[in-house]
């Protein structure tokens, strides 16, 4: 990509805050966008070719959305826990293997989004994020959901196309968890926590795709107050 092409895409977000420059095989980070570090809000570079992210990625302070989807990223520098605004953090299609320790600072957080990458080990430690609404991990290596899940405090978690065929019943204890889906992964009826159903505040429950029949959650204890807590669901939204 040319540098006066570049030249008019900073002119336009010195004014606007916004950046977005995606599929143009960026092998890295623009290095020029660190003149803008005092007025973006959004980046979006979608589609290119970064296999990393510069530290100097920390000092976006106003940054409130950034958009990485289908890039080569291995993982994130620690120093994106600085991004004390950000909102909206998505990252589907790349390689990640795990989260920094620092992702637990990103107190504005709203939606993470890490589909399709390389993740086999739920990301624990996100439960210090109380805005955050949608953790999406789907089309990852999960193989199982650990007891910590119960410090989420999601709105929904997407699990989606793992592996998982252990699924802890703490997920009934996320206080505001309504949309748990967990399609096409490798749970048996008998993996199935009956505290969903019966203790907790999912209203919407995706399990096609699994080892068992849908219908025969119907036969499981508390699928009546599920449906319930589903019907109710519903009816608000009709």
């Amino acid at each position: 990509m040319g540098n006066s092409a570049l030249k008019s895409h900073l002119e336009t977000s010195q004014k606007t805050g916004v950046f977005q420059l995606t599929g143009k095989g960026l092998p890295a980070f623009p290095e020029e966008l660190q003149r803008l570090t005092a007025n973006l809000r959004t980046v979006d570079l979608s589609d290119n070719k970064l296999e990393s992210l510069p530290p100097s990625i920390g000092s976006y302070a106003q940054l409130r959305s950034l958009t990485l989807n289908s890039n080569r990223l291995g993982g994130l520098p620690a120093e994106i826990g600085k991004l004390k605004k950000l909102e909206t953090l998505s990252l589907s299609s790349n390689r990640i293997q795990q989260l920094p320790l620092t992702m637990d600072q990103l107190k504005s957080l709203r939606t993470l989004i890490l589909a399709g990458n390389c993740i086999s080990e739920f990301p624990t430690g996100l439960g210090a994020l109380r805005h955050l609404d949608l953790l999406d991990l789907s089309r990852n290596q999960l193989q199982s959901v650990p007891p910590e899940v119960s410090e989420l405090q999601v709105i929904e978690i997407n699990l989606n196309q793992n592996q998982i065929s252990l699924l802890s019943a703490d997920v009934s204890r996320c206080p505001r968890l309504k949309v748990l889906r967990v399609e096409e992964n490798c749970l048996d009826l008998a993996a199935i926590p009956l505290s969903i159903l019966n203790e907790s505040q999912v209203s919407l429950f995706s399990v096609e795709g699994n080892l068992f029949e849908v219908k025969c959650l119907q036969d499981m204890e508390g699928y009546d107050k599920y449906m319930e807590r589903f019907t109710a669901t519903k009816k608000k939204f009709s």
